[in-house]
């Protein structure tokens, strides 16, 4: 729900999220707030009752909006974009996604009318700072909570994305094996599927305990394959103090 649906419109035409509608693996309807005023000059917002900077979005859209929904799709799970609400991350697009049908209210200006937040099950906010609006935090939202739908991202991808076990994600390589002098790691070209597992979990420890160690501390059990890299990261610093 935006006073800017082109501008969502745009966002369900390329990559992914393209080809996981036109498989119909997710539907996304972007809804006008416009569409559902009642005056001729299609006013969606009001100053603010005791003063101040801005105006602010007026209820009775968001409610004609939401009668309308229920009526004809169902009760959604109701979202609201807000610099004030919850940070959205991983886990959070794991849940999301097995909510089914969601339905986000972008909003703009200095605020939506806080009657509205009656019909709000969970505020959500994309980081410590403040957009001009909504749809890019809702477009970030559809993106990231997509890739857990069944069938939109292979299954192995998302298992090893970023933050899935709490960990960063390790480096990644392609054609050619050399650049400038720079080479593939060997490891990656023996075709051992084993020692490939722990050297890549190794640089994903590594790695997150070096940029994101409040990720690491976060990290409540360690498998086979971890305690082999955690190994394997020993040697290394015991070679490398020799």
């Amino acid at each position: 729900m935006t006073i800017f649906p082109d501008m969502v419109e745009a966002f369900k035409k390329y990559g992914v999220i393209a080809r996981a509608i036109a498989e119909g693996k997710i539907a996304v309807q972007v809804f006008n707030l416009r569409d559902f005023t009642t005056d001729k000059h299609r006013v969606v917002d009001d100053y603010p009752f005791g003063g101040g900077p801005g105006m602010v979005m007026k209820a009775e859209p968001f409610f004609r909006f939401y009668n309308f929904y229920r009526n004809n799709f169902g009760s959604p799970y109701v979202i609201l974009t807000s610099p004030q609400g919850e940070i959205f991350d991983n886990k959070k697009a794991i849940e999301i996604s097995k909510k089914g049908e969601v339905v986000i209210l972008c909003g703009r200006y200095e605020g939506i009318d806080e009657r509205v937040m009656d019909i709000v099950d969970e505020e959500i906010s994309i980081g410590d700072y403040v957009l001009t609006g909504g749809e890019l935090a809702a477009m970030v939202i559809v993106d990231a909570v997509s890739r857990f739908v069944p069938g939109v991202v292979d299954r192995e991808s998302v298992k090893n994305d970023s933050f899935m076990d709490d960990l960063l994600d390790h480096p990644v390589y392609t054609r050619p094996r050399e650049i400038g002098g720079k080479m593939v790691p060997e490891v990656l070209l023996t075709g051992n599927h084993e020692k490939i597992d722990v050297w890549r979990r190794k640089e994903s420890l590594k790695k997150t305990i070096l940029r994101r160690p409040d990720l690491f501390i976060k990290k409540q059990s360690f498998d086979k394959i971890d305690k082999f890299a955690i190994m394997e990261l020993v040697r290394e610093l015991m070679k490398n103090a020799e």
